[in-house]
């Protein structure tokens, strides 16, 4: 079982900026949503996260110094948090030394056995997506989400607004030396982008994971569904 996990919170969050200022720290139900995150990923039975850091550092990182975390935190900053999220994946290689990892996004608020199912699944012979067959879900805007397209336990076909996909990217991955390579080799590397390249080899694979909630936390009405699903789990 994978026991790494790379979050990233490093982005601008600009549709989110009149809840919170920073969009990691942004809060569903009382809580930040990267408390969510770390605390599902425990729950999970992962033992250490490397949080990518970029807009916001200075604020998140006292965030996460000033509370005692369930696993070992770490940062790291990527080197530009205007550069596709693929940059930020990558400034996290040289810390985990060539070990897979659980790879999520701050802003995806997700049951923890969503993480587990990744860290269960594992990397197999280049990287593994966690994927939602239930197409037009109230919780997922189809015009933002990631849409993918399989043969079988493979990818075939990932990006936006694709009219044979199949199901949806849930925004959790399990990750490796090869996704690291693909995304290495782009000039603007983004995390789609270095599907696609594994994916032309038959080394991107999905596991499903349709029984499990997840919700991209990304602007006013997906944070008003992500708070009555938290309240309602909290009831």
């Amino acid at each position: 079982m994978i026991r790494n996990a790379v979050l990233l919170a490093a982005g601008y969050g600009s549709r989110l900026r009149p809840a919170a200022p920073y969009k990691p720290l942004c809060p569903v139900a009382g809580r930040p949503l990267i408390d969510h995150a770390l605390t599902g990923m425990a729950e999970a039975g992962l033992t250490r996260a490397i949080v990518v850091l970029g807009y916001g550092a200075e604020p998140i990182a006292a965030h996460l110094a000033s509370r005692a975390w369930p696993l070992a935190v770490e940062t790291v900053m990527t080197r530009d948090h205007r550069e596709p999220n693929g940059v930020s994946v990558l400034a996290a290689a040289p810390a985990l030394a060539g070990e897979p990892a659980v790879l999520a996004m701050c802003d995806h608020l997700v049951a923890p056995a969503l993480y587990a199912r990744l860290a269960t699944t594992g990397i197999g012979n280049g990287a593994t997506l966690g994927i939602d067959r239930r197409i037009g879900h109230p919780w997922v805007d189809p015009d933002d989400v990631t849409w993918v397209k399989t043969d079988g336990d493979d990818i075939v076909a990932i990006g936006k607004g694709m009219a044979d996909a199949d199901c949806y990217d849930t925004g959790v991955f399990a990750i490796g030396p090869r996704l690291f390579a693909a995304l290495g080799s782009l000039g603007a590397p983004s995390l789609t982008e270095g599907m696609r390249l594994l994916a032309a080899d038959r080394r991107a694979h999905v596991v499903d994971c349709s029984d499990l909630d997840w919700i991209d936390v990304d602007d006013a009405p997906a944070l008003a569904k992500a708070e009555a699903w938290r309240l309602t789990l909290a009831a």
